[in-house]
């Protein structure tokens, strides 16, 4: 029995070293980008160490005291706040038709919101600016959030007609036999039940808008430019020269994806585990 044991602990062990391994390696790129961003350039092109030799915190300094870092941080911000709001607002009642209801030609136009979302953002560029400018919205929030949602709102309706469909309908019924409103059943019966699928939807809306360049770069000119676009113009104008400084900027851009996972936490993983993507 004690054999047995033995065999069993050496096996899990055995087997626990291959994620193990795998989390270390995917570790040692973001490790490096802290690293650098507490070292000068000139240490980082000159020297290849595990530790920085001379510590500074000059590189965040730049970033806080000049507003063309900070802002773009709270630009990036505004509209992926927007665009994850817009999508889930959107994706709910969506959701809940084809959860409930049967009508023509409805798992057709099911099928074609995945495909739609498969889209490259690049082709899609063009007519939005032509668009948003005949708008006069270029240069706007709600701009680059509308066009996150052509993308996000497909994904969050699949998702969401999942958790839905989780929703025995005589839970419907029976709130509707109780007097409950359609409103009033959705604010306060299914909406809390399918809180673990609105929390992952909104984690994979945020993650896109987030990190999604194209579409936020070429709809903003001056007052909303995001993170992303300030660190790539900044790389070409300074030749890569500035390598501490678009590190520290990369280290910043990584906080908030971290605080989004930290308070859906228990959303995404009760999410992943009950709900069911078709």
């Amino acid at each position: 029995m004690n054999s047995k044991r033995s065999h069993r602990y050496r096996s899990s062990a055995q087997y626990s070293v291959v994620p193990l391994v795998y989390v270390i390696l995917l570790m040692i790129p973001v490790y490096w980008l802290i690293n650098m961003s507490f070292q000068s350039t000139q240490e980082i092109r000159s020297v290849f160490s595990l530790f920085p030799q001379k510590f500074t915190l000059r590189n965040y300094q730049v970033i806080f005291s000049d507003p063309s870092w900070y802002l773009s941080y709270v630009n990036a911000a505004i509209y992926v706040v927007l665009n994850v709001c817009l999508s889930v607002v959107v994706a709910i009642p969506a959701a809940y038709a084809f959860s409930r209801y049967r009508f023509a030609g409805d798992r057709h136009l099911f099928f074609w919101f995945l495909v739609s979302r498969m889209t490259p953002p690049a082709v899609l560029l063009v007519p939005f600016v032509q668009i948003f400018s005949q708008l006069n919205l270029i240069d706007t929030y709600i701009a680059v959030a509308i066009a996150h949602c052509m993308f996000n709102v497909p994904i969050a309706v699949w998702i969401l007609e999942g958790f839905i469909s989780a929703v025995p309908p005589e839970l419907d019924e029976s709130a509707m036999i109780d007097g409950y409103s359609k409103p009033a059943y959705f604010r306060k019966i299914l909406l809390p039940v399918i809180a673990p699928g609105i929390g992952v939807t909104a984690f994979f809306c945020f993650m896109f808008s987030w990190i999604e360049l194209l579409l936020a770069n070429g709809l903003t000119t001056i007052d909303t430019k995001p993170i992303g676009a300030v660190m790539g113009r900044a790389g070409g104008l300074l030749g890569g020269m500035q390598i501490g400084l678009l590190s520290a900027a990369s280290v910043l851009t990584l906080i908030p994806g971290l605080m989004m996972i930290f308070f859906v936490r228990k959303h995404i993983a009760r999410g992943l585990s009950l709900g069911q993507v078709k």
